[in-house]
């Protein structure tokens, strides 16, 4: 299967058993509690549901994804960072609406996107990059043509004090989350909070329907 271009922003979108499915490591493998380990845990539950997917329906596909989303990901923060200064003038409700939107948003994307496998592999660099932000760990996704894809990703310690990814980088240097915020705030000034949440409502509505 060949992930193109539009599949892998959505996927940079912000992804259930590290068994014999995780990804193929670049050198050694990442310690564990690392950056790294992190993504390479993600990509095993992806990798994980993409070789089941044929016989999964996409509700399935979403409860297998969640929980390594859930994980891998700090979902608040990343609708904090997507809405931008706007964020600390909405209610808490609104807040949460919109944090549970974008999270399911997010799941929807991957269950939809990553419906299918014919070898793909992931490579994760082990040693991660310091940012100003936290750390960059870098990966590439290996296509079935051997083609690679670069997908970064911007990581910082949770509350829990385990790593996860803050945004998403494509092609190296793509920020999902800085492209998604124009959107975002311009929704927000025409049509307030909830208006957002009705958009990305109909998103994810429109992503299990196919």
């Amino acid at each position: 299967m060949l992930i193109s271009r539009r599949k892998l922003f959505f996927v940079a979108a912000f992804a259930v058993s590290l068994a014999p499915l995780g990804p193929a490591r670049a050198q050694a493998a990442a310690p564990a509690g690392s950056p790294a380990a992190t993504i390479e845990a993600f990509y095993g539950s992806l990798l994980g549901e993409m070789k089941a997917a044929k016989g999964l329906s996409f509700d399935q596909r979403y409860r297998m994804l969640q929980p390594a989303i859930e994980r891998a990901f700090d979902l608040g923060l990343m609708t904090r960072i997507a809405i931008g200064p706007q964020w600390v003038d909405l209610p808490a409700a609104q807040q949460q609406d919109l944090a549970s939107a974008f999270a399911r948003y997010t799941i929807s994307t991957y269950a939809s996107r990553f419906d299918g496998y014919s070898g793909e592999r992931f490579v994760v660099e082990p040693a991660p990059v310091p940012n100003p932000n936290g750390v960059i760990v870098e990966s590439r996704l290996i296509q079935s043509d051997g083609k690679p894809i670069s997908l970064n990703y911007l990581m910082r310690r949770g509350a829990g004090g385990s790593w996860q990814i803050i945004d998403v980088y494509l092609s190296g240097t793509i920020s999902e989350l800085a492209t998604r915020r124009s959107e975002f705030v311009a929704v927000l000034q025409r049509d307030g909070a909830q208006g957002l949440v009705r958009l990305l409502e109909r998103r994810a509505a429109a992503l299990r329907t196919g």
